[in-house]
């Protein structure tokens, strides 16, 4: 009889081990995480808008920022559907066209010129490798407008990759790094018989420390009298002040939005 104590290890009890230990990492970033936070919350406060950009599966923690259920106004997601837009695979819309523009030059720029950004806002930037072209020129587009850049990645992924950019990778151009602490390849349980590893790792980091940010911001705005409205569940606050708090976020948002949209022709 195998007892649990001489029992294999499971591919899931690997990758939650592996997980946990990703999860201590970004526990050892307490200090980064703390800085990113006050520019957050100063950017916040000054009504103002902390953008997040993310291509490919980056976009997740886009979304998990703002907009959801204990999410605040104050965070702009930027995504794009040319590179996000996953689910088609292949064909029209698909996987291999995504990425592919997600390498191209100057597509960046053409997204940026939508907004009128200000020194007082952040960029966040997210990118697990941090060597498509697209992310690295939004953050130098964000650099040249004086904005405070945050960079997502994973050190190791991106280190481990050939820079395809003149500026070199993400995490070189980013004033500020929060490590995704995941491996070259992302994925983190090896199995045997099997070549290539799988489970990646990276919107498990991404996501554990934007909702980490997003609860270190929170407890600077209030601290300051600050805070935007939260979006928060009628299960909790019950319907008619939830109804009240997802209206006033999205006017806060849309606030805050439109000051940032660039009226060309208007100004």
């Amino acid at each position: 009889m195998v007892t649990d104590s001489t029992r294999p290890a499971s591919a899931a009890t690997r990758f939650t081990t592996a997980a946990r230990a990703i999860l201590d990492a970004i526990d050892a970033q307490t200090e980064t995480v703390d800085r990113v936070a006050d520019l957050c919350a100063d950017a916040v406060a000054a009504d103002g808008l902390v953008h997040l950009f993310g291509t490919g599966h980056s976009r997740i923690p886009v979304e998990e920022m703002f907009p959801r259920y204990g999410s605040y106004p104050g965070f702009n997601p930027m995504v794009e559907l040319s590179m996000t837009f996953h689910t088609q695979v292949v064909g029209s819309n698909g996987q291999r066209q995504a990425m592919f523009i997600e390498r191209t030059p100057g597509l960046a720029e053409a997204i940026l010129a939508n907004y009128e950004l200000h020194p007082s806002d952040v960029m966040i930037v997210f990118s697990a490798s941090g060597l498509s072209a697209v992310p690295i020129e939004m953050a130098l587009g964000a650099k040249d407008r004086l904005l405070t850049v945050v960079a997502v990645t994973s050190v190791a992924q991106s280190r481990a990759g050939e820079p395809t950019h003149p500026a070199g990778r993400l995490l070189d151009v980013a004033d500020v790094v929060l490590d995704l602490g995941t491996p070259a390849a992302d994925a983190l349980v090896e199995i045997e018989g099997l070549e290539t590893p799988v489970a990646p790792g990276s919107t498990l980091a991404a996501v554990a420390l934007v909702n980490e940010l997003k609860a270190r911001t929170a407890e600077r705005l209030v601290g300051r009298g600050a805070m935007p409205p939260v979006i928060t569940s009628a299960s909790v606050v019950g319907r008619e002040e939830s109804t009240r708090l997802f209206d006033a976020a999205y006017a806060d948002h849309a606030r805050r939005y439109a000051r940032a949209l660039r009226r060309t022709g208007l100004d």
